[in-house]
């Protein structure tokens, strides 16, 4: 395995496992990167810039990184708060009237941040081309009754995420969240990370698709394991709430069409290098090159428990923060104290402020599961070795 980039001392088990995870877990394509007290200690690539492909996937390769980028997402309302101009108690129709339609006049910014608004799902779910415009999406979160009392319960809103965050920030700063994520975060860290790709970036983007791990993926105590009945059966049945929450774009978009690299979908659309996702996460935790994004009780929000038990949507315990997921079960990262977002399929994004650790992950290859895929966990588990 042609392993490209740079591994500091003492995280030399992280580019092993790497090469692991191309020859047993079945991976075509990837990056990672690892930074420690603000300093870049792990960046590597190899394979393929496509997963169907046999061009080498180079130094500046950006990929789809799906609910990776809610992670991203997620700081702009804490750093809007961290300004003074969001007030995370404040109910959502403070400042998007039109949401507080159909019981939803108590939904808090934090519920929205924390997957307690109750509208994971859509009545009428919305084609690509509608999801994509910026009008249908806010509109319909707003005018959409919520599935359980807001404030009450949680669950995960793969989807509707995008218009409940995008809009919010929209109505707050009169910028989309691409163009404020684009201005205040990747611009001054020097970030290859995108919501809704420039036209200059296009050729750098890989293709991603699905694939099938080896049989014995994971080999060495790593094997992946069976997931329970009750979530073979939510994501089988079309009615239930994890199949309508994932639904909430109908059909299905195609990722690698170069119309929905374009648009703005913080749910599901970033596009980054793993470079650029450790990077952020470092800036949240700490200073790099003189850039921090957040304050330290602002960093106390993000990683704070808002929710935890049984998701309504992806039927098993979750943890969440204001934006994040919690080290646990169903998101293992690498403290307790840790805290990010994986996107489904594989790629990674975290930070632990205890160790000074932020940790980026992508693939263009996507196998089967939600949050703790045996790859992005292999490099997690040498990381924690290299501590």
């Amino acid at each position: 395995m042609d392993v490209r980039g740079t591994v500091a001392a003492g995280f030399e088990p992280v580019r092993d496992a790497f090469v692991r995870n191309f020859e047993q877990r079945g991976e075509r394509g990837a990056a990672v990167a690892v930074y420690r007290d603000g300093r870049k200690v792990v960046d590597l690539w190899a394979g393929t810039r496509d997963v169907d492909g046999v061009e080498p996937w180079a130094v500046d390769t950006v990929q789809i990184v799906r609910s990776a980028g809610k992670g991203i997402a997620a700081a702009v309302p804490l750093m809007l708060h961290q300004r003074g101009q969001v007030d995370l108690d404040a109910p959502v129709g403070t400042y998007w009237p039109e949401f507080k339609a159909a019981g939803k006049e108590r939904v808090l910014v934090r519920h929205l941040l924390a997957h307690r608004a109750g509208i994971p799902a859509l009545d009428c779910p919305l084609t690509p081309s509608e999801a994509a415009d910026g009008i249908s999406g806010p509109r319909a979160v707003a005018a959409q009754r919520p599935q359980w009392e807001p404030g009450t319960d949680h669950g995960y809103h793969a989807q509707t995420y995008s218009w409940l965050i995008g809009e919010l920030v929209r109505r707050v700063t009169g910028r989309t969240v691409g163009r404020w994520v684009a201005e205040e975060i990747a611009r001054p860290l020097g970030l290859d990370f995108w919501f809704g790709l420039p036209a200059d970036e296009a050729h750098r983007v890989g293709r991603i698709g699905p694939v099938e791990p080896p049989a014995d993926a994971g080999n060495g105590g790593a094997l992946r394991m069976r997931p329970k009945r009750s979530v073979v059966e939510a994501y089988r049945d079309p009615q239930s709430l994890t199949r309508r929450a994932f639904g909430a774009i109908d059909p299905l978009p195609d990722e690698n069409d170069p119309a929905y690299r374009v648009a703005e979908l913080p749910a599901s659309n970033g596009i980054a290098t793993a470079r650029a996702l450790a990077r952020c996460y470092a800036a949240m935790i700490g200073p790099v090159d003189g850039h921090r994004l957040f304050a330290p009780a602002t960093l106390t929000l993000a990683r704070t428990e808002e929710s935890a038990g049984p998701d309504r949507v992806l039927v098993v315990s979750t943890r969440f923060g204001l934006g994040y997921m919690l080290h646990g079960p169903a998101a293992p990262l690498l403290a307790p104290g840790s805290f990010g977002h994986p996107g489904r399929g594989g790629s990674l994004g975290f930070a632990d402020p205890e160790s000074g650790v932020a940790l980026g992950y992508v693939t263009n290859g996507l196998q089967k599961g939600v949050t703790a895929d045996p790859r992005a966990q292999a490099l997690v588990r040498a990381v924690r070795s290299a501590l």
